[in-house]
């Protein structure tokens, strides 16, 4: 399995567990949300999908037009074979991780309890425990791929110099350029940190090859598709953060995420 697509397929045929043509996904929703921290000056808007398999939230963010609220409607109720193979992308991916945090919660996991709290002190605590799987001597290229700026601070926190990438922010918080092409900070980057969205849009096999090929660690902190990240630990990504839904951003009271090392 090198793929998100192999793994997809591996599922299709039972071999992840239960023949999905027999699992139905319940539930198929939508949340569509905006947030500006504290002294940011950044809005996020952030939509995702959301699936439900028997015990598990599977996720995917995605941009405009990639899929329309008709989907809770048509996919609500079907089984996870169909939403494979039938929905649109962002949809198959949702499906795909609640299958698999179905098969096997993210409770054998490493729990790291974010506190109660603020926005802003949420988000601080969430994007520590990210940046605290990070193993890289003072100094040490960063690449960011999917820029929140919290996480930014917290890299250089570490002594890094964090390379930022993202499709729709231009600058940082602080001013920083922030490039929209990968390939910009993969080539250099002596570590990457990737968000879990880049397995929503597509991006994310190039970088787990390119991971691969230059050996160079990858870590994956993941709303989006956390269940979906973790097959590949020791096959490219090196450590995973995995945050199933509820999301933090969502409460105030004590939330969990999990925390993955090879």
């Amino acid at each position: 399995m090198t793929t998100v697509d192999d793994l997809t397929a591996e599922v299709l045929a039972g071999r992840h567990g239960p023949d999905p043509e027999e699992v139905p996904a319940t539930s198929v929703f939508w949340v569509h949300h905006g947030t500006r921290l504290a002294g940011g000056d950044v809005t996020y808007r952030n939509q995702y999908v959301l699936a439900r398999v028997g015990s598990a939230f599977g996720a995917c963010a995605f941009a405009d037009g990639e899929a329309d609220p008709a989907v809770c409607a048509n996919y609500s109720g079907a089984s996870v074979a169909r939403l494979l193979t039938e929905a649109p992308a962002p949809v198959r991916v949702a499906a795909l991780d609640a299958y698999l945090g179905n098969v096997r919660p993210h409770s054998t996991a490493e729990r790291v309890v974010l506190p109660a709290g603020t926005p802003e002190e949420r988000a601080r605590a969430r994007d520590a425990a990210v940046a605290g799987l990070l193993d890289v001597e003072p100094g040490a290229k960063v690449a960011l791929i999917g820029v929140v700026n919290p996480l930014v601070a917290a890299i250089r926190e570490r002594g890094a110099e964090c390379l930022p990438c993202d499709l729709s922010l231009r600058t940082t918080q602080w001013g920083d350029p922030v490039t929209p092409d990968m390939r910009d900070v993969l080539g250099v980057a002596d570590a990457v940190v990737a968000t879990g969205m880049t397995i929503g849009n597509g991006t994310f096999d190039e970088i787990l090859r390119t991971c691969r090929e230059r050996d160079v660690p990858l870590v994956v902190y993941a709303q989006t598709a956390s269940a979906v990240a973790r097959h590949f630990l020791g096959a490219g990504v090196t450590a995973l953060s995995a945050e199933p839904f509820p999301f933090s951003q969502f409460s105030a009271d004590e939330t969990a995420l999990f925390r993955y090392r090879t």
